[in-house]
């Protein structure tokens, strides 16, 4: 990277980068070892982490009903055991299914609270 007075301004104006590598109207360059020692732990580990793969039994556009009543965080309302819910999303994270719900609105569900309708 070019240090031009936009670069820097970027670099001096982001929270937490400057400080560490230096006075701050002069920063010294990491060397790629120093780069290397900071990240390497981090590449390494994820090189060898293994992602669980979670096979659902539904679809896009599925409807499914909820199987546990289920507390909605922030708010006093709760999903019922029974509640149909119609056109799902898949998505990824731990509530991975997308869907609106009558009464509620949109929110995300774990898919271990639902079955197929």
């Amino acid at each position: 990277m070019d240090l031009t007075d936009e670069s820097w301004g970027a670099v001096r104006n982001t929270p937490g980068v400057t400080g560490f590598v230096g006075h701050a109207h002069q920063p010294t360059p990491l060397t790629v070892d120093e780069v290397v020692n900071i990240l390497g732990p981090t590449v390494e580990k994820k090189a060898h982490e293994k992602t669980e793969v979670k096979v659902l039994d539904f679809q896009v556009g599925d409807s499914v009903t909820v199987i546990k009543d289920l507390k909605i965080k922030g708010a006093s309302a709760v999903v019922k055991v029974g509640t149909k819910v119609r056109n799902i999303r898949i998505v990824s994270g731990d509530h991975d299914i997308d869907c609106k719900i009558d009464g509620i609105g949109a929110m995300q569900l774990k898919s271990e609270f639902v079955k197929k309708a």
